[in-house]
């Protein structure tokens, strides 16, 4: 057990207390990193509940580079995360001081209009992300959903170029992905499909050579979501399970289906040859948010901002040890004076649709009632 001096506890009892008038000033928003360290090495300790596994990489990261802070990182679920913030805050307890998540079409409302997390941007990097990526909460990087296969099996590209394909009985069910009622990532997958009708529709018309006729659909989004239940779609739990079945080597006729590309990082460790269908009709997918964002409240407020400037990488090329978790093919970084990854698919070539929260929020949870009576 570590025994601290009166020296010590004299500096940090000082360092409490700068850090309490700089907070209640709102200066700590406006402070540096090394301006932060001292008050962060006071707090000794910050959490993070991140919705990606990385969070173990980058709390080894963390700590080496600021050994005096201990970062608990917690793997959780961005559904998970704001059901557990929503109850913690509703007991009037705040156990996170950091959140990592996406599923922003309810972030915006259920987190940050409801005053539980608030944004910061760490002033080293604000001029050096787009402002579309700083409100209403800063934008680590951008994540995907979208439609992957195994490229050992289908070397000349993938095995589908349209969309509705997947309705199709040579894809009866061969098609998996998350259950979108238990990751909301996959639901705003299903949500953009049908805000996309118009292109869905279009689409439809190019594969069967007539126009859609509606079953029971409000519009053509809505009716490949139905007829792609109707073709036993593969519901599983995890992405790691939709990884594994499609993108396992050593299989002849392998199944497509939807999850992260940058997953594709794992195939040398996983015996996985996954890729992107980037060249599907109307669009692979999705492409949305990955935000962190402070606790309104949080217990540990230098500490805090220590670990989002961290995150956001260091002035390496790359941007160093914080951010080489999500350096990687399938993720696309934020910050404009870091190079996209040399193996991804370039931002400005990948077709995958971009997500405008707002408006997913507005049929969000409709989607969700007609996803729920299909399975």
């Amino acid at each position: 057990m570590k025994v601290l001096t009166k020296t010590r506890l004299g500096a940090i009892a000082i360092a409490l207390s700068t850090a309490t008038v700089a907070f209640a000033d709102g200066h700590l928003n406006e402070m540096t990193a090394d301006e932060l360290l001292p008050m962060a090495e006071a707090e000794g300790e910050v959490i993070v509940y991140s919705f990606t596994s990385r969070i173990g990489r980058v709390e080894t990261a963390f700590e080496e580079a600021y050994p005096n802070v201990d970062l608990q990182g917690f793997d959780i679920s961005s559904t998970e995360q704001i059901a557990r913030l929503t109850a913690e805050a509703q007991a009037g307890v705040t156990n996170a001081d950091v959140i990592y998540i996406s599923d922003t079409p309810v972030v915006l409302t259920a987190l940050l209009e409801a005053g539980i997390i608030a944004p910061y941007v760490p002033p080293r990097v604000a001029d050096r992300v787009p402002a579309e990526f700083q409100t209403p909460l800063l934008a680590q990087r951008l994540s995907t959903k979208v439609l992957m296969y195994n490229e050992e099996a289908n070397p000349n590209g993938a095995p589908v170029s349209n969309l509705w394909e997947l309705t199709t009985d040579e894809w009866r069910g061969r098609v998996i992905m998350v259950d979108p009622l238990q990751r909301g990532d996959y639901l705003d997958l299903m949500t953009e499909i049908v805000l996309q009708s118009d292109q869905m529709a279009e689409a439809y018309e190019a594969q069967f050579g007539m126009a859609i006729e509606l079953d029971g659909a409000a519009n053509a989004g809505e009716q490949f979501i139905m007829d792609l239940f109707a073709n036993d779609l593969i519901l599983v739990g995890s992405t790691d399970d939709v990884n594994a079945a499609v993108g396992a080597l050593g299989q002849e006729n392998p199944p497509v289906g939807f999850t992260s590309y940058s997953d594709r990082r794992d195939n040398e460790d996983e015996g996985w040859a996954l890729q992107v269908a980037n060249d599907v009709s109307p669009a692979p997918g999705i492409i949305f948010p990955a935000v962190v964002a402070l606790a309104t409240e949080p217990n540990n407020p230098a500490a805090a901002r220590l670990v989002i400037d961290f995150l956001m990488g260091d002035e390496s090329e790359t941007g160093g040890p914080g951010l080489a978790p999500f350096y990687v093919a399938g993720d696309y970084v934020t910050r404009t004076d870091i190079p996209p990854h040399p193996d991804a698919v370039p931002l400005e070539d990948f077709t995958a649709w971009r997500i405008d929260p707002a408006e997913t929020a507005t049929i969000r949870a409709e989607i969700g009632d007609l996803v729920l009576t299909l399975q």
